[in-house]
C-alpha cells in the first residue's frame, strides 16, 4: 500500500479541530467523512465550513467550482461503523482525554478494514498509549495539526517504536497532498516539539501571574511587543480553549507524576466555571459577540 491507495479519509470528531481537518482533506482531493455522535455538532461544523469557504472565495483564495467540488467530496455522519467501513486513513480528533481516545480506537478496530491507518490528532498524547487498543500498532501514528488547521501550515507526524516506516511515509505524503508542511518525529515524547516549547512559555507566564509579578494582560502585551509574538500566552489559551490547556497539563502530570506539571490552579478554576475562552464568550478575556454555550 502506498499514499496513492488512500482514497477515503474519515475524521472522528466534528469539533474545532476535526471539522477543519476534514475540510483540508476534501480540498486535497480525498473523499472525506466527518463523523460525530452529535447531530448538532455536525450541522454546526457544516455551517462553519460553508462560511469559511465562502470567505475564501470572496478573497480569491479559492475558486467557486473548487469549493463546490470539495463539498461534493465531503460527507457528515453520526455512524462510526459506516464512516470507518471503507476508510483508508482515519484521523481521530476527539477530546484530549486518553480514556476517550482509547475507546474510540477500540471501536475503530472493530469496523475499519485491516489496511486502514489510524492517526490521532492528539496535541500531547503519544500514539503508543493508544495503539494497544488495536491489532495494528504498526499502522498507528500521530498527525498533530495546529489550531486552526485551515490556517496553520504545520503537522507533527510522530512515530512510536511500533509505527512502520510505510505508515509514517504515507502520513507525510497525505500532508503534502492537503498542502500542509509535515515534520517527522521518529521518537515519541509527550507534547512533541511545539507544545513542549509552548508549554514552557505558558508555565512561566502563569507563574509570573500567580506570583503577582504582572497582570495577565501586561504579560500578553510584553510577549507581543517585546518578543514579537502574534498573540500572548493568555490570549492563546483563550483561542485554543482553556479546557484543552487543562487536559494537556493533566495528561502530562498523569504521565510524569511531577507536581510541576499539574494544571495551574487559575486555569482549573476557570474550567470549573465553564470559562473556556472564545468558544464560551469568556476566558481570560471577555468576548461579548460570542454566544455563551452551556
Amino acid at each position: 500500500m502506498n499514499a496513492n491507495d488512500i482514497k477515503q479519509i474519515t475524521v472522528i470528531g466534528a469539533g474545532q479541530m476535526g471539522h477543519q481537518i476534514g475540510m483540508l482533506c476534501a480540498l486535497g482531493g480525498y473523499e472525506t467523512i466527518i463523523q460525530d455522535l452529535s447531530e448538532g455538532a455536525l450541522h454546526d461544523a457544516e455551517a462553519k465550513l460553508q462560511t469559511i469557504m465562502s470567505k475564501w472565495v470572496i478573497k480569491g483564495k479559492l475558486a467557486e467550482d473548487a469549493k463546490a467540488a470539495a463539498f461534493n467530496r465531503l460527507r457528515f455522519s453520526r455512524s462510526l461503523k459506516e464512516s470507518a467501513a471503507k476508510a483508508d486513513l482515519i484521523i481521530e480528533a476527539v477530546t484530549e482525554k486518553l480514556d476517550i481516545k482509547k475507546e474510540v480506537f477500540r471501536k475503530l478496530e472493530q469496523h475499519a478494514p485491516p489496511h486502514a491507518i489510524f492517526a490521532t490528532n492528539s496535541s500531547t498524547i503519544v500514539n503508543s498509549l493508544i495503539a494497544g487498543e488495536t491489532e495494528r500498532p504498526d499502522k498507528v501514528v500521530n498527525m498533530h495539526f495546529f489550531f486552526p488547521p485551515l490556517v496553520m501550515d504545520c503537522v507533527e507526524v510522530v512515530m512510536s517504536e511500533q509505527t512502520s516506516e510505510e505508515t509514517a511515509q504515507m502520513a507525510m505524503e497525505v500532508c503534502e497532498k492537503i498542502n500542509r508542511t509535515a515534520v517527522l518525529l521518529k521518537k515519541e515524547i509527550s507534547g512533541f516539539v511545539a507544545n513542549r516549547i509552548l508549554g514552557a512559555l505558558q508555565k512561566e507566564a502563569v507563574a509570573l501571574y500567580e506570583q503577582g509579578i504582572a497582570d495577565y494582560k501586561d504579560i500578553d502585551i510584553i510577549c507581543r511587543k517585546a518578543l514579537n509574538h502574534p498573540i500572548g500566552p493568555f490570549e492563546l489559551m483563550d483561542l485554543s480553549g482553556l479546557d484543552v490547556a487543562y487536559y494537556v497539563m493533566d495528561q502530562r502530570y498523569r504521565e510524569t507524576g511531577d507536581p510541576g506539571d499539574k494544571p495551574f490552579d487559575c486555569v482549573a478554576e476557570k474550567v470549573k466555571k465553564g470559562e473556556l475562552g472564545r468558544k464560551t464568550g469568556k476566558g481570560w478575556y471577555e468576548y461579548p459577540s460570542n454566544k455563551v454555550r452551556r
